[in-house]
């Protein structure tokens, strides 16, 4: 993973906390865990808890007993990952004992199979995942059997790792990234809102219209983006639950796999080359400062091939599906939304003449959305610098770019000349935390210098995530993209 870009300099551009942690030993350092005694726990939870809480104890993750997880009013503090290994009855949730509904990942553990098969299809996989999750109450689920042991998660991701005792090894590799990147959907009280004022029915929104219904129509049979699960459809142990789920995905229909969006032109200014700026920041400084001002004007440094530059971050926009949607069967009136990024706001534009009965809410992904659109605009700047006869920066500010995630991966054969691919070796998060924004960017960058070593065009990049999916992001509209991924 790239340090081409500060975490000072993510968290003035994105909103993430500058002390995320972005790495496993990191992660480790980071975590504090409580386990939550159960009503009633087998032999077999038994023996793998105590091996989980010696893992821990090698990783150097803070374990904390009931009592010191706690406030005085018997609330865990924030921050803090309960494990609840076992089964509970209502009134003894770890739910219940929240103080709030994003301050802590509570991790249920269970001594069955996991709520699905080697036949289960996406839809049906993600169906079950949810349904086990709403009903316990949990974000993150284990599933124990004599022959291993399985980690479910709420976005439908799901790796079983052989054996019945967490090795140290697996526990850091797996886990832990999991318990240390939090999904967390992005709240409109978080964002700058103005409803009504996407207007897809214009006449230059057209093309991008037909692009998003003829990109989804292509993808239709392809299993990974068929998926939505509605919470109308899920089964709780109390009305109270019920609220609690619609809360927590703040009022969204329910759970679903992937992002279709469309980067509106974008133009930049030529990055400035460090040593020929006049500016005398040290390399402390330039890891650590957010921004660099230099003549009036405000720059974040990067980092690219062992030099830095000085970018000048520009607005962006992005028009994308909105959070819930049908994507292979898109309604353009009520499905798009628009997302702006300038100087640290994000605006959320939801469509002109919206019916009553509809929700519309930003994706999971925003963040992550966004920073790809950001790190488009950081490379189209550098390329102009040192790569002058690139097309990409043309391109970008003629066409814009498209982005497409969804939970599965391309194979090589599809992969179109210049696109990079990076981030297989990243710690496996859900592209809907920090952490996944964070590595859209650096990861950028990474993608940008392999084109450079190559001496290859830049038209793109691919971001793997390891245990979650695929994001594609390049100069190919969002229907030429569907047609080499699903090799139409």
């Amino acid at each position: 993973m790239s340090n081409s870009i500060s975490l000072a300099s993510l968290g003035h551009l994105l909103g993430i906390d500058p002390t995320t942690p972005l790495t496993t030993a990191d992660m480790c350092a980071r975590l504090s865990i409580t386990f939550l005694p159960a009503e009633n726990n087998s032999s077999r939870l038994q023996c793998f808890t105590s091996a989980l809480l010696n893992a821990c104890n090698v990783l150097g993750i803070r374990i904390l007993s009931e009592q010191e997880a706690c406030r005085s009013d018997g609330t865990f503090k924030p921050g803090i990952v309960v494990m609840a290994p076992g089964e509970f009855s209502d009134e003894l949730l770890a739910i219940n004992r929240v103080s709030t509904l994003y301050n802590n990942i509570i991790v249920g553990i269970h001594d069955e199979h996991p709520p699905l098969t080697a036949a289960s299809s996406p839809q049906n996989k993600l169906d079950r995942i949810v349904g086990k999750l709403a009903w316990d109450m949990v974000h993150l689920s284990i599933y124990v059997t004599q022959e291993s042991w399985t980690i479910c998660t709420m976005n439908g991701g799901v790796v079983s790792i052989g054996g019945t005792c967490p090795l140290p090894s697996d526990v850091r590799k797996t886990l832990v990234p999991k318990l240390s990147a939090q999904v967390v959907p992005p709240k409109t009280s978080d964002l700058d809102h103005k409803p009504g004022a996407f207007k897809a029915g214009l006449t230059d929104m057209q093309e991008i219209v037909k692009d998003f219904a003829t990109c989804g129509k292509r993808w239709s049979s392809n299993h990974y983006l068929l998926t939505h699960t509605s919470r109308e459809t899920l089964q709780y142990r109390s009305p109270l639950y019920r609220k609690i789920v619609a809360r927590y995905l703040d009022q969204r229909s329910g759970m679903s796999y992937g992002f279709f969006a469309r980067q509106q032109p974008a133009s930049a200014p030529p990055a400035l080359l460090l040593k020929e700026s006049g500016c005398m920041a040290s390399e402390s400084e330039l890891k650590s400062t957010p921004l660099l001002s230099l003549e009036n004007k405000h720059y974040v440094p990067v980092l690219v091939m062992n030099e830095w530059f000085l970018v000048e971050p520009v607005p962006v926009t992005v028009i994308t599906t909105r959070s819930g949607c049908r994507k292979t069967n898109l309604n353009p009136d009520i499905d798009l939304v628009a997302l702006r990024l300038d100087k640290g706001t994000i605006t959320l534009m939801t469509p002109q003449g919206l019916p009553n009965t509809t929700i519309s809410r930003p994706s999971f992904d925003t963040l992550t959305i966004l920073s790809h659109a950001l790190g488009n605009v950081f490379i189209s700047s550098i390329l102009q610098k040192i790569r002058p006869s690139s097309l990409f920066p043309e391109l970008l500010a003629k066409k814009g770019a498209s982005m497409t995630h969804w939970h599965g991966y391309p194979g090589k054969s599809v992969i179109p000349d210049g696109y990079f691919s990076h981030g297989r070796n990243n710690p496996p998060v859900s592209c809907s935390t920090p952490q996944s924004a964070a590595y859209s960017l650096q990861g950028k960058i990474e993608a940008l210098e392999q084109s450079l070593r190559k001496n290859r065009d830049y038209q793109g990049d691919i971001h793997i995530e390891p245990n979650h999916g695929t994001n594609i992001v390049g100069l190919y509209s969002l229907s030429e993209t569907a047609s080499f991924i699903n090799g139409l």
